[in-house]
C-alpha cells in the first residue's frame, strides 16, 4: 500500500539530495501517541457532530452545521486510510491496517484495493478520473457525482472479483482484495438492517447524506494535489503541495503537504510539516 511496495515506480528525484540522511531518520520515526491522538480526535469529530445532527430536540441552527462537519469527518477519513495504508501512522503494522480498513469503510474506499504506483497514469487510482478541462467539468467533479458513480461501479466489480480494469491489483492479491470488499459490504448490510426497524433510515441520514455533503470539499483539495501537474517522475513537479488552514491540515492528516508525502512516503503524517521546511524552496 505504499510507494515502498513498488520501488520501480517511485519518483526519480534523488531524495538524498533533498533531506540529509540523519534528519530523514528522525523524520521517519513512528509515534503511536501521535497516531492515536489523530485517530481518536478524528473519530470524536464524527461521533460528536453525528450525535448533534441526530438529536431532533436541538435547533436546526445547530444541527445543520453539525451535519456538514460530520460529512467532512466521514469524507476525510479517506486521508486516515491513505496514511495508515502506508503503515506509518503507528508503530504496529496490525494497528495501521485495522485503522486503514475502518477509515476506508467510513469514506467508502477500500484500503486493500487502494494499492498504487504513485502518480503513474494507469497504475494510480488517484488518477483514474480524467482531469476536468472546463469550468463545468470542474464543478461536476466538485459535486462528487462522478466519484459516487466510479466507486459504486468499482465496488460491484470488485465484489465479483473483476479487477481487469485495475492493473495496480496483482492477480495474486485479487482474492484478498475481494474478501476485503465482501467484508466491507457486510458492514454496510448491517447498517442497512439497523435502518429498517421503525424506518429510522440510519444508513441514509447518518452516513450517505453527510458523506455526500462532505465530498465537495474533499474533491476540491484532492483536485489541487495533481491537477495541472506533469506526469513525469520528478517528485518536485508531478505533485502539488497546497498551503491551507490548520483545521483542514488536521482533518487531512497533513496530506496538503502532498509533494513531501509522495517523495518520502516513509515519513509519518505528523512529521510532514518539518519535511516541508526542507523541500519548500525546491518545490516547482
Amino acid at each position: 500500500m505504499t510507494a515502498v511496495d513498488h520501488p520501480a515506480a517511485t519518483p526519480s528525484t534523488d531524495a538524498s539530495a533533498l533531506i540529509p540522511a540523519a534528519d530523514l531518520r528522525q523524520l521517519n520515526a513512528r509515534s503511536d501517541r501521535a497516531g492515536w491522538l489523530q485517530t481518536l480526535s478524528h473519530a470524536a469529530l464524527i461521533v460528536a457532530t453525528g450525535w448533534v445532527w441526530g438529536d431532533e430536540r436541538l435547533s436546526l441552527l445547530l444541527r445543520l452545521p453539525a451535519l456538514l462537519l460530520c460529512g467532512w469527518g466521514l469524507a476525510f477519513a479517506f486521508c486516515a486510510m491513505h496514511e495508515c495504508g502506508h503503515r506509518t501512522a503507528f508503530a504496529s503494522r496490525a494497528v495501521n491496517d485495522a485503522v486503514a480498513w475502518w477509515a476506508g469503510v467510513l469514506s467508502f474506499y477500500n484500503a486493500d484495493f487502494y494499492r498504487r504506483y504513485p502518480h503513474q497514469p494507469g497504475l494510480d487510482p488517484e488518477l483514474e478520473d480524467h482531469p476536468p478541462t472546463s469550468r463545468g467539468a470542474y464543478l461536476l467533479q466538485l459535486s462528487g457525482l462522478p466519484w459516487w458513480n466510479a466507486k459504486l461501479r468499482g465496488h460491484l466489480r470488485g465484489l465479483r472479483g473483476e479487477f481487469s480494469a485495475n492493473p495496480y491489483i496483482p492477480a495474486d492479491a485479487a482474492p484478498a482484495v475481494r474478501r476485503s470488499l465482501l467484508k466491507q459490504a457486510a458492514v454496510y448490510g448491517v447498517l442497512l438492517l439497523l435502518s429498517l426497524p421503525g424506518g429510522n433510515g440510519f444508513l441514509l441520514w447518518h452516513w450517505l447524506l453527510p458523506l455526500a455533503l462532505g465530498q465537495p470539499l474533499l474533491r476540491f483539495v484532492l483536485l489541487a494535489e495533481h491537477g495541472g501537474c506533469d506526469t513525469g517522475t520528478n517528485g518536485l513537479s508531478n505533485t502539488r503541495t497546497t498551503l491551507t488552514l490548520a483545521p483542514l491540515r488536521w482533518l487531512m492528516w497533513n496530506m496538503p503537504f502532498h509533494a513531501e508525502h509522495h517523495l518520502f512516503a516513509s515519513v509519518p503524517f505528523h512529521a510532514l510539516p518539518v519535511a516541508h521546511r526542507w523541500l519548500a524552496p525546491q518545490l516547482r
